[in-house]
């Protein structure tokens, strides 16, 4: 199979080199920077996100030459960008020229300019209505697009280390393509036909990890952090369910799975963000520590705008919002979720 990985970040720069390493497939990293791109080929590494390890004899990497005519030739194609670019890389490719999967995990922020802004007065869109919107006027069905997600950090998965995925989308031939794209013995992929519930938990559990961030950085220890990742589970469950989604996908590793990851690991950006907030930092001096971006810090509002739209009750992503726009400091924000009213737990 031919591969091309559109963005040449951490995760996408990872998959790639995980599905390479295989050898039976012929793997292109595609990068939007040829200085970058000329540096990875002659290093055969990813310095700047993934230093240390090294490229199969079957990853190339390529950059400069347009994306759409990039992608001709492959019968996979892969797109690595975060949420924010997701659009302006689905606007230039040509529709239904090849199947497609994104690795993004977040909900759109209604901003932008241009041919790939964001229509005015839209809620924030998960991937998969991104798309729908972009390429509603395709007479002819393509070969299909899903998302590949799950609980999975790029390193990890680039140093070999055994990770699962689930692999969505409504076309069975995109599935069993990322299937076999993917899996390996050190990689499962499950496939998996509920779209909606996948990018639903990828996306809320980035915002719950900056809540149990926040609790760690406070050392309000491990009962409040047991408790967070219950009730953000719950959160993202009632959301997906407004949606559309299935009540057992969140059960999976693309809603329990990922979430537990991204709230305990000592890797994730999303929850070190709420660390630093906790430790007096401001929301820039946070990020820009990071030097690799955290989905949850700009999807949160988005997400609360969409359950909002829906009648849904987030009070734990409602929470991270006021703490992300300066409305609440940290022991505020979780004294007004402990001093929410007793009920049932549903």
């Amino acid at each position: 199979m031919k591969i091309i990985v559109i963005g040449s970040g951490a995760w996408g720069t990872a998959l790639a080199i995980s599905a390479a390493r295989s050898g039976r497939h012929d793997v292109t990293l595609w990068a939007r920077d040829p200085a970058q791109a000329q540096a990875m080929a002659r290093a055969r590494d990813n310095a700047r996100y993934l230093p240390g390890i090294g490229f199969p004899p079957a990853l190339a990497v390529a950059a400069g030459s347009p994306l759409g005519a990039a992608v001709v030739g492959h019968d996979l194609a892969i797109v690595a960008t975060p949420m924010a670019g997701l659009r302006e890389t689905l606007s230039v490719l040509c529709r239904g020229q090849v199947p497609l999967a994104w690795l993004c995990k977040g909900f759109e922020a209604p901003l932008g300019h241009g041919p790939a802004a964001v229509p005015a007065g839209t809620l924030g869109l998960l991937g998969h209505e991104v798309q729908q919107q972009l390429w509603s006027d395709l007479r002819v069905p393509g070969p299909g697009c899903g998302v590949l997600s799950g609980p999975s950090f790029a390193q990890e998965v680039a140093r070999g280390q055994p990770t699962a995925l689930v692999a969505a989308s409504r076309e069975a031939a995109v599935r069993n393509a990322l299937v076999d794209a993917f899996h390996s013995p050190t990689l499962r992929v499950y496939a998996n036909d509920d779209v909606t519930g996948v990018e639903v938990g990828g996306a809320v559990k980035n915002v719950l990890a900056i809540a149990t961030g926040l609790c760690d950085g406070l050392k309000l220890g491990l009962n409040a952090r047991a408790a967070l990742i219950t009730r953000g589970l719950a959160e993202m469950t009632r959301l997906g369910l407004a949606l559309g989604a299935r009540a057992e996908t969140f059960m999976g590793l693309s809603g329990l799975g990922d979430l537990v990851l991204t709230a305990t690991g000592d890797l994730s950006r999303n929850r070190r963000v709420g660390q630093l907030l906790a430790e007096g930092r401001t929301l820039a001096q946070a990020v820009d520590s990071l030097g690799h971006v955290a989905e949850g810090v700009y999807s949160a509002r988005t997400v609360a705008q969409r359950a909002s739209s829906l009648g849904v009750d987030m009070p734990i992503t409602q929470a991270v919002v006021a703490l992300l726009d300066g409305q609440t400091h940290p022991s505020a924000a979780v004294a007004s979720l402990m001093g929410r009213g007793a009920r049932g737990e549903v």
